[in-house]
């Protein structure tokens, strides 16, 4: 378990302000009833033109990420720090644009990396493994409050991150858990996502926080297994699975303003997304 969970990136998903997308008042329309609305034969048709932003889009969960939701219809910017580089990790498509943009210049670059034709950003950056201390402070929590921010200056509503399980593990009663104390050794990185997940639930912003349990790059091998917060501290899931549910948050209203801890398991019965989602209180 803990050599998975030291296999992790961390992303984030935000979803930006329209009359498309479902608030918590609910003011506004998810995808799905717009689909219902209008008679349409899929989903892909109903999101057909509505366009993400994924920051960290070449990272291994990022990548996913933007490859299903492409393959959902979504119309996607990817937010790369090479962008030349990025190009070469996908195939040619009309739907897909790269942008230069990182999560630690600040949420002024961002918000005009975002720009004013996003209507989702999906941020599947993570810091990478090295000598500096201060990198998971420096992209898992002041990157997702620059997000935050950014998000703000564009007017968006709706926010989708992963995490991961074990953020909270010293309240859980985990601090001996071989996981939790592995990855905080890398700079206290469950210390930092924790904190960035309290600023997004303060930030007012309709918010979905998906913590994995450890990551696999392998295809999913059970059933998805979601849960309330800090309720897991084992288990792991294919990135594959993690992507899947990022995407679905978009899709369903009762995904607002929630804290989903998802694994898989092979013998977990098979459920749609939206009991899944449904089985877990908001905040």
């Amino acid at each position: 378990m803990a050599t998975s969970l030291l296999l992790r990136h961390s992303s984030a998903v935000f979803l930006s302000h329209s009359s498309f997308f479902f608030t918590k008042n609910n003011s506004s329309r998810s995808f799905a009833s717009i689909k219902m609305e209008r008679g349409e034969a899929s989903e892909e048709n109903a999101v057909k033109t509505k366009k993400v932003f994924v920051a960290g889009a070449t990272g291994k969960t990022g990548k996913r990420i933007v490859e299903q939701l492409l393959s959902r219809g979504f119309a996607v910017k990817a937010g790369v720090r090479d962008v030349d580089k990025a190009k070469t990790s996908f195939k040619d498509d009309p739907s897909l644009q790269f942008v230069r943009a990182d999560v630690t210049e600040g949420p002024e670059k961002l918000a005009e990396a975002i720009g004013d034709d996003s209507q989702a950003v999906i941020c599947a950056s993570g810091f990478r493994h090295g000598f500096d201390l201060f990198a998971p402070w420096k992209v898992d929590n002041f990157g997702t409050v620059n997000l935050v921010d950014a998000c703000r200056k564009q007017g968006v509503n709706r926010f989708v991150l992963i995490s991961s399980i074990l953020v909270n593990g010293a309240a859980m009663g985990q601090i001996l858990n071989p996981a939790y104390i592995f990855l905080n050794v890398f700079g206290l990185t469950l210390v930092a996502k924790l904190q960035a997940e309290k600023y997004i639930k303060r930030s007012g912003i309709n918010y979905t926080i998906v913590r994995p349990g450890g990551l696999k790059n392998d295809p999913p091998s059970g059933n998805v297994v979601m849960e309330q917060e800090d309720t897991l501290y084992e288990g792991s899931i294919s990135r594959d699975q993690v992507a899947e549910v990022a995407v679905e948050a978009l899709l369903h209203e009762e995904s607002s303003f929630k804290v989903v801890e998802i694994v898989a398991r092979a013998d977990a019965p098979k459920r749609s997304y939206k009991d899944l989602f449904a089985s877990v209180k908001g905040h």
